[in-house]
């Protein structure tokens, strides 16, 4: 049986591999399982070749062969377009996340948090690392898919690559859901709506605090 560490690190590297079929590195790994030092990858590692999940191959650098993947776990890939938005099929079971409250997709608002709700999720729809949800308000993302009334799913993280839609913590006291840029030393929350500016800060106001990895839809 795997610990969980090591399961988020054995789909992590499923999922990159996917892509374009090259292992990540070992500090990508180790930034997106929020480990401090590369020593605790190694282990992690160790412990999925000596389980059977992988192979490390001889004579290449960062050469990795997934064997098998986790008990249960169903590739995003099979039946995920009809679960991303509306409800998963009855024979797959759900993950609860908590309902962290509102998150403006146009000018920030505080942050509501509501740890006692929770709200099922496909674990499709979810991969590796810890999650939570957020339900949107505002139309500034709309470009990029995400509506008013959406539940957005979110990776908690604390950084991020350019280009990624975060949940941005603003002077310790608003949240938005935007694009990151970095551009001249600034941090750049970019909206994904042509009515809405973008906001550029100073990098010490702005905490991240997850990126986005699926929504969910009602229409009803």
């Amino acid at each position: 049986m795997l610990t969980r560490k090591q399961r988020d690190l054995l789909l992590f590297i499923h999922e990159r591999m996917k892509e374009d079929d090259v292992p990540p590195s070992f500090e990508e790994m180790k930034d997106a399982l929020g480990l401090k030092s590369k020593s605790g990858i190694h282990r992690l590692i160790s412990g999925l070749e000596e389980r059977g999940y992988i192979d490390r191959l001889p004579h290449r650098a960062r050469a990795l062969e997934i064997k098998r993947l986790p008990d249960g776990f169903k590739d995003r890939d099979e039946g995920l377009a009809a679960q991303a938005i509306g409800a998963p099929s009855n024979d797959q079971g759900y993950e609860g996340i908590p309902l962290m409250g509102k998150i403006a997709a146009g000018t920030p608002i505080e942050a509501v948090r509501d740890e006692t709700t929770m709200v099922q999720v496909p674990p499709d729809m979810l991969g590796y690392g810890e999650h939570y949800a957020l339900s949107v308000d505002g139309d500034s993302m709309i470009n990029a898919g995400i509506h008013d009334g959406d539940t957005v799913v979110i990776q908690r993280c604390d950084s991020a690559e350019n280009g990624t839609i975060i949940v941005a913590l603003v002077d310790d006291e608003e949240v938005t859901l935007k694009r990151l840029r970095r551009a001249g030393g600034k941090i750049v929350l970019e909206p994904e709506n042509e009515a809405f500016e973008p906001q550029i800060l100073e990098p010490e106001r702005v905490k991240i605090q997850g990126k986005l990895v699926s929504l969910m839809r009602s229409y009803n």
